[in-house]
């Protein structure tokens, strides 16, 4: 797994490194090197254009500009001011530094002038604004980003694409597109969510120094990027000595008489991720037509009020249900009503694995007045318990409905609220998003993020399905509960690229993602196999 740091604490570590002897100075030193010898790494690559700004991002731009230079490299380095004039002083040493090696420098050059430059160049280096930026670029660097852009050079940023929030992966001005980022230290949360999926590029992480792994540990990342090695305690091979019950039941309770099909989508993904036999509860009004659609799958329905959503008096038959079962997923399409918000309450009272999504979340927003973090009881249990908001669901159950959580890390903070009050290991909430997020009390993990065809109705039904197999299999197992999550996530993510690259990115539906779920999860299991095959091999 990568670890991810907020902003705040990269700080945090350069003080560490400091510590052991690693100066900022030092750290300069090493950024602007890795800086070049990523450039070096890349063909046919001689005339290199650095933008640098005021600060230590520019600085590492600087110090990169002298190394390639000395390499034989044709490098200009632009710059805002003189090197004389930058107030920062480590930077400002360095900059004088590559201006007495007689490396060619462009001070404040016309649009025009800068144009002409890029247009001339092999490459790009981005060193104009770091990880402390935030808001809207000024000049020049808003004109410089948009000159950069119409380019047609390829682009490395340095540590961030300059005009994006390494912390919240916003961009409300300017922001340069990179074909590439090489980031210093670790992983920011701007960088792999929002707009930062868009404008980084690929990713690497240079880590400057034999001590910053032990350091970024002790800062307390954040979260954790889930690799797909890090899957092999999870994934159950198949074999053949089993039957349909070993190979886990789900209990799907869901639909109503307006959202039928969310119902029905949970079901299938459910049976399409694996498990051996999916139970359909639904209200009664519907039961006939959904029996109709999937022969597979044995409907049952439930007592209905008026209105086609579940009843109060469905629940003792729920319950008998639930017992019987690996797994329960609660909510798909059900509605929020008086019998709804019973069915969601006495599930959370029942000793059964459960998993809560779409409209069971919005019950239990109503049954805790939008503040399910200050009812720690309502999921203080023994068995294990999956929520699966997305960010404005997530922003009901703790009271930001007015204002949800508007990049990973707001969601991982508000996640945090719950399990946190909760304080068990058997909560996980799946925070869904551009980059979703698998929090437990111990630790959040980012499962590797799909494209938008999951943006599309259904979606969600489909990836509540995939966790309920995923848990019926092991329904016991809390500890990995979290790491089982985000391989759900994985398996959604890669079965919906499947579905975009058969229908389209633009004409994929969340049935064309059910479609592909048993393909992504044998293709994820043997990925898994071959690293597992290959580190033996080295090893």
């Amino acid at each position: 797994m990568q670890p991810v740091l907020n902003v705040e604490d990269v700080k945090a570590v350069e003080n560490g490194l400091s510590k052991e002897g690693v100066s900022v100075s030092e750290l300069m030193r090493r950024a602007g090197g890795a800086v070049a010898d990523e450039v070096m790494r890349l063909e046919d690559i001689r005339k290199v254009a650095i933008l640098v700004g005021f600060g230590n991002n520019g600085g590492d731009g600087w110090v990169a500009a002298a190394q390639l230079f000395q390499h034989g490299y044709d490098v200009t380095v632009v710059s805002p001011i003189e090197p004389d004039e930058i107030k920062s002083d480590i930077a400002r040493l360095v900059a004088q530094h590559t201006r007495d090696a007689e490396v060619p420098i462009v001070v404040g050059p016309p649009r025009e002038d800068l144009e002409q430059l890029l247009e001339d160049s092999d490459l790009i280096v981005d060193a104009m604004l770091g990880t402390g930026f935030h808001g809207e670029p000024k000049a020049p660097f808003d004109i410089w980003i948009n000159t950069v852009n119409a380019s047609e050079a390829p682009v490395i940023a340095v540590d961030v694409p300059s005009g994006l929030s390494a912390q919240t992966g916003h961009a409300p001005g300017e922001c340069i597109i990179a074909d590439e980022t090489l980031t210093m230290l670790c992983l920011k949360p701007g960088l792999i969510s929002d707009m930062g999926r868009d404008v980084t590029g690929g990713i690497v992480v240079a880590p400057l120094a034999e001590q910053t792994e032990r350091v970024v540990l002790e800062s307390d990342p954040v979260a954790w990027r889930v690799e797909s090695q890090d899957y092999a305690d999870v994934l159950q091979p198949t074999i053949n000595n089993m039957d349909k019950y070993s190979r886990g039941s789900v209990l799907v309770v869901a639909g109503s008489s307006r959202f039928p099909g969310a119902a029905l989508m949970a079901a299938k993904a459910a049976a399409r991720a694996g498990a051996g036999y999916v139970t359909l509860a639904v209200p009664v009004t519907i039961a006939p037509l959904l029996q109709q659609q999937v022969p597979e799958i044995p409907v049952v329905g439930m007592a209905a009020d008026q209105g086609g959503t579940f009843a109060k008096q469905a629940i003792p038959a729920i319950l008998k249900l639930a017992e019987r079962n690996s797994s329960t997923l609660v909510g798909p399409g059900m509605r929020v009503t008086a019998g709804t918000i019973s069915v969601v309450s006495a599930l959370l009272n029942a000793e059964v694995p459960l998993v809560v999504d779409a409209d069971g979340l919005n019950c239990l927003s109503r049954l805790t007045n939008n503040a399910l973090d200050q009812f720690p009881e309502v999921t203080r249990r023994d068995k294990p318990l999956v929520l699966t908001p997305h960010r404005r669901e997530l922003g009901r159950l703790v009271g930001l409905q007015d204002t949800p959580p508007d990049s990973l890390t707001a969601c991982l903070e508000a996640a945090r609220r719950i399990v946190w009050s909760d304080g068990g290991s058997e909560i996980c909430v799946v925070a869904k998003g551009s980059a979703t997020a698998c929090v437990g009390v111990e630790a959040a993990l980012l499962p590797e993020p799909g494209t938008s065809v999951l943006s599309t109705a259904g979606s969600g039904d489909v990836l509540s399905g995939i966790i309920s197999a995923l848990l019926a299999k092991d329904p016991e197992d809390k500890e990995e509960l979290s790491l089982l999550c985000s391989l759900g996530c994985e398996i959604h993510a890669l079965a919906g690229s499947r579905a975009a690259k058969r229908y389209g990115s633009h004409g994929a539906m969340a049935t064309d993602i059910i479609s592909e779920i048993g393909l992504a999860s044998d293709s994820l299991e043997q990925h898994v196999e071959e690293l597992l095959s290959s580190d033996d091999t080295k090893e």
